[in-house]
C-alpha cells in the first residue's frame, strides 16, 4: 500500500532520520568489529588451539557462511518484523558469542562461538539498510548507504589497530571480553533511539507470513536483484578475505613484513574504503546506468594488482604492497553497489527480501575462498603457521582468479538482461543516460 506524506511522523531525510540511522549503523560498525577481530588473531588463534591452516580458515568460513545462509530468511524476517527487533536480537547473540569467544580453551568451542556471531551479525547489516530505505530520501539513499559502509569499515580499522595492541598487551581473554561488553553500552541507545520507519501507519508495509515466499519469489525473479547479488560476489570476496583472515599471515610470513607494518597496511585498507564509498555512492546515484561498468573496473584493477604482486620475484616492493591493499579495499565499498542495485529495483515491502539476496553473494565467495586458500596453504605448506612461505601464499592466493571469472561471467550476462527492462520499460525511464 503506498503512503502518502501526510502518513509521515518525521520528515525524510531529517534530524530524527540521522539520529535514528547513526545508532543503528553503531550496531553495523560493532559487527564489522566482531566479524574482523580474527583479521589480527588468526596466528594466535591457530597456536591456542592448536590447528592446521584449514581449520584457522574454518574459523572464519564457518562464521560467513552462517551469515550468508541466513541472509534470505533474515530478509523475510525483517520485511515481517522490522530493523529494531533483528538489530536488538543481533546485538545481543554477538555480545554473547564474543564472551564465551574470551573463555573458549578447545577448538569446538571456539567454533561455536564464531557461529553464533555470525547469526547475529547476519541481521545487522540489512536491517541498517532498511532503515535507509525508509528513512531517506531515494536520490540520496545511495550516498547513505555508502556512508553505512564506511562507518562499519571504521569497525573493522579499530580491529585491525587497537585489538592487535589490545590482544598483546592484555592477552585473548580479558581482550575479547571487553569487546564484548561494548554490546550493552550500544544496546541501551538501540532501545531508546531506534525506531522503525518514520510512518505513521508503518506496519501496513510489513510483509504477512503467508505472503514472504511470494515477495521472496518477486525479488529473485527480477534480473536487477540476481545482478545485485553477482555484482557483491565478485568485488567484495577479495577484501574480506584478506582483512578477515589471509591478509595478515600473507603480509607477516608471506611477505616479512613486521606486525606493526602489516597491522598498518590493513589500517590503510580501511581507510581507503572509507574514502572510496561516498565516491562510488554519488557515482550511482548519478549515473545509475552504469553501476556494474564500475563494479567491472573495480574487479580489473584488483586482478592487475594481484598479478603484479604474485608475479613479483621475491618479496613485493612496500609501495606495491600498500597499492595492492588500497585497491582491494575498494572492492568493499564496490560491492555495495549490488545493495543499490536491489533498493531500485525493488519496491519497499521486500527491500529485506532483496538485500538479503545480494548479501548472499559475497559472502558465498569469501567463504569459498577462504576455505580454498586454506586448502592449498596445507598441500603446499603442510607445517600449517609455522611453515607457511611466501611460495606457498602464492599458490593459495591463486584462486581468486576462479572466483572473480565465474562472477564477472554473470555479471556480464545479467547486465543485459537488466538494461533490456531499463531500455524498454517506463518505469525504469530515470535510470537511462541523458541523450538515450
Amino acid at each position: 500500500m503506498a503512503m502518502s506524506s501526510t502518513d509521515l511522523r518525521y520528515p525524510l531525510g531529517g534530524r530524527r532520520a540521522y539520529l535514528v540511522w547513526g545508532t543503528a549503523v553503531s550496531i553495523y560498525f560493532l559487527a564489522v568489529f566482531h566479524r574482523s577481530s580474527l583479521g589480527v588473531a588468526g596466528i594466535i588463534a591457530a597456536q591456542r588451539f592448536h590447528i592446521t591452516s584449514a581449520q584457522l580458515g574454518t574459523f572464519v568460513m564457518l562464521q560467513l557462511f552462517v551469515y550468508a545462509a541466513l541472509q534470505v530468511p533474515v530478509g523475510a524476517l525483517l520485511d515481517r518484523f522490522g530493523s529494531k527487533v533483528l538489530l536488538i536480537t543481533g546485538l545481543v547473540l554477538m555480545t554473547g558469542a564474543q564472551a564465551g569467544f574470551a573463555f573458549a580453551a578447545s577448538y569446538p568451542a571456539g567454533l561455536a562461538a564464531r557461529v553464533v556471531i555470525g547469526a547475529g551479525d547476519a541481521m545487522i547489516f540489512v536491517s541498517v539498510l532498511r532503515i535507509v530505505a525508509l528513512w531517506f530520501p531515494s536520490r540520496r539513499a545511495a550516498v547513505i548507504t555508502q556512508f553505512t559502509g564506511l562507518i562499519g569499515q571504521i569497525g573493522a580499522l579499530v580491529a585491525a589497530g587497537p585489538l592487535a595492541v589490545a590482544l598483546h598487551d592484555w592477552g585473548w581473554t580479558k581482550t575479547f571480553l571487553i569487546a564484548s561488553l561494548a554490546g550493552v553500552v550500544f544496546g541501551v541507545a538501540l532501545l531508546a533511539i531506534v525506531k522503525d520507519s518514520p510512518y505513521a501507519n508503518h506496519r501496513q508495509e510489513e510483509v504477512r507470513l503467508r505472503a514472504v515466499t511470494q515477495a521472496l519469489r518477486a525479488a529473485w525473479a527480477h534480473p536487477g536483484t540476481k545482478l545485485g547479488l553477482w555484482c557483491h560476489f565478485t568485488s567484495q570476496f577479495a577484501a574480506t578475505v584478506f582483512a578477515l583472515i589471509w591478509g595478515f599471515p600473507f603480509l607477516t610470513a608471506g611477505e616479512g613484513l613486521s606486525t606493526a607494518m602489516a597491522s598498518t597496511l590493513l589500517s590503510i585498507m580501511v581507510v581507503s574504503s572509507s574514502i572510496a564509498g561516498p565516491i562510488i555512492g554519488v557515482f550511482s546515484g548519478r549515473f545509475p546506468y552504469r553501476r556494474s561498468q564500475s563494479v567491472l573496473g573495480i574487479v580489473a584493477a584488483m586482478a592487475v594488482v594481484w598479478t603484479a604482486v604474485l608475479l613479483w620475484p621475491g618479496r613485493a616492493p612496500l609501495w606495491l604492497l600498500i597499492l595492492l591493499v588500497v585497491v582491494i579495499a575498494i572492492g568493499g565499498p564496490g560491492s555495495v553497489v549490488g545493495f543499490d542495485l536491489a533498493r531500485t529495483f525493488n519496491p519497499p515491502a521486500r527491500i529485506g527480501s532483496a538485500t538479503g539476496i545480494v548479501n548472499v553473494g559475497g559472502f558465498t565467495a569469501s567463504l569459498s575462498t577462504i576455505w580454498l586458500i586454506g586448502v592449498v596453504l596445507d598441500k603446499v605448506n603442510p607445517g600449517g603457521a609455522s611453515a607457511y612461505t611466501l611460495d606457498g601464499f602464492r599458490a593459495a592466493m591463486s584462486v581468486q582468479y576462479v572466483v572473480w571469472g565465474v562472477g564477472v561471467l554473470m555479471i556480464l550476462l545479467l547486465r543485459r538482461k537488466t538494461r533490456a527492462l531499463v531500455d524498454t520499460e517506463e518505469e525504469y525511464a530515470h535510470l537511462r543516460p541523458l541523450g538515450r
